[in-house]
């Protein structure tokens, strides 16, 4: 897998002054854009010093980042040195800002991506953005800090009513005004076939139907194509500079075996993630947060995973292969790839239920309580998300019970029925139709409150 590489930027049709910023370091595995902001060149200061800074600061680390590279380190590193290597941007802008009032309260934008091997580390503050375009879908890899994105988070505006906003370019955090700075960071697989576009809001602002821009990013990833960049945006306004970092992860020559292989499973992992109804709201970028904390398990056939009356602290999710779920030595479920057990072993200490044994070779991800306690603890958002879903799951499950328990009612003339036994009840994590048929199904759950507003 080779990453080519081009950039281009342009002062735009309005601006008398270039303030964008970029790094293209092929030998670092660094790829910046920043966009400054500020009085009497200021800008254009603090947006040369944080990429400056952010590129000095790694090649002082230049051997954590091979260890990374070789896997005697994990990636985790690498983020923590990006992150902080931000920060030390930010602090030394700020104090040049400190030392020139003319230069007082100067920020910038700062979007960085770090390649190490087939691994991304992204550090952003702002709203400048990350595209990645893979398998033919386009995602926003970074989450703009602006008054308009945040509202539209919050469900103060729609995206329709953000878009008649006057404060389009209002930003809520970046680097250098304040000596820190909060950095989001996200870990996540760089894979043959990808494409990656750093940008400057220049850029974006001219973009804005996904569509569009994902087939414009579809087509070579040439020098001349980061000048077409540019040319669009002026053609259509041009009010503020542009920039845009172009990556690709170029597939053309025979991958070696570990790479085919890294890079199904990572398409498996993620794709079965998606289908997971615990996660079916998850973005992309949440996708690969929840797949990073995680860790894989291979068990051959026959083997025992979860035992009946053990107490674990984790949810597994079959990626490849199937498994045999049982109850008092009596089969209650086969699953198969796609599907999970075990989600409630991350919320309480109960004794496991159930027997689960490998029915073939299997692939799982297993993500034990604490890692992911400590994500939501991090991302809010994801533990929303994931407890909507679960609740939800909880609740047609109770009404298959209710249901069990009127139909043994019924049967019996009135008289109180006994609890639904273990192999009466919908196995626990299993997607898709269970053992009762679902007459409240009819009436249906309400949507989600995480899908897109119009």
């Amino acid at each position: 897998m080779k990453l080519l590489a081009h950039a281009a930027t342009d002062i735009g049709r309005t601006r008398s002054g270039n303030e964008d910023a970029h790094i293209v370091d092929p030998a670092l595995g660094l790829y910046m854009v920043c966009d400054g902001m500020g009085g009497h060149a200021a800008g254009e200061v603090a947006s040369a010093t944080a990429c400056r800074t952010v590129q000095r600061e790694l090649r002082k680390h230049r051997a954590s980042l091979d260890a990374v590279i070789a896997g005697r380190e994990p990636v985790d590193l690498a983020a923590g040195l990006l992150r902080g290597s931000v920060v030390t941007a930010s602090e030394e802008i700020h104090a040049l800002g400190d030392g020139d009032k003319d230069k007082r309260g100067m920020g910038t934008t700062c979007t960085a991506l770090l390649v190490l091997g087939a691994k991304a580390v992204m550090a952003h503050v702002g709203d400048s953005r990350v595209y990645l375009l893979r398998g033919g879908q386009l995602y926003q890899m970074s989450e703009d800090h602006t008054f308009l994105a945040e509202a539209i988070r919050h469900g103060v505006l729609t995206h329709a009513q953000a878009a008649g906003s006057t404060h389009g370019n209002v930003v809520t955090r970046a680097v250098g005004p304040q000596p820190n700075v909060q950095v989001d960071v996200l870990i996540f697989d760089i894979l043959p076939g990808d494409t990656l576009l750093l940008c400057s809001d220049g850029l974006h602002q001219y973009t804005p139907d996904a569509r569009e821009l994902m087939q414009i990013l579809a087509r070579p990833v040439t020098a001349s194509l980061a000048h077409e960049l540019m040319q669009l945006a002026n053609a259509r306004g041009g009010v503020d500079n542009i920039t845009a970092v172009l990556l690709h992860a170029s597939a053309e020559a025979a991958l070696t075996a570990e790479e085919s292989s890294r890079a199904s499973l990572v398409h498996a992992q993620l794709e079965t993630l998606r289908r997971v109804s615990l996660f079916r709201d998850m973005t992309l970028p949440e996708l690969a947060r929840i797949l990073h904390v995680a860790h894989p398990a291979e068990v051959s056939e026959g083997e025992l995973v979860v035992r009946e009356g053990d107490a674990t602290e984790s949810l597994y999710i079959l990626v490849e292969g199937a498994a045999r779920v049982q109850r008092g030595g009596q089969t209650v479920a086969d699953l198969e790839a796609g599907r999970h057990f075990g989600e409630m072993a991350l919320l309480n200490r109960r004794p496991r239920t159930a027997t689960v044994i490998a029915r073939l070779p299997s692939r799982m991800l297993v993500l034990d309580r604490d890692a992911f306690s400590a994500l939501m603890a991090q991302e809010p958002l994801i533990a929303a998300k994931f407890l909507w879903a679960l609740s939800q799951s909880l609740s047609l499950r109770l009404d298959d019970a209710t249901l069990v328990q009127e139909r043994a009612s019924e049967s019996s003339g009135g008289s109180l029925a006994a609890p639904p036994t273990p192999s009466m009840m919908p196995e626990a994590g299993a997607d898709g139709p269970s053992s009762v048929p679902r007459a409240t199904a009819r009436f249906g759950t309400f949507p989600s409150p995480f899908a897109r507003r119009s």
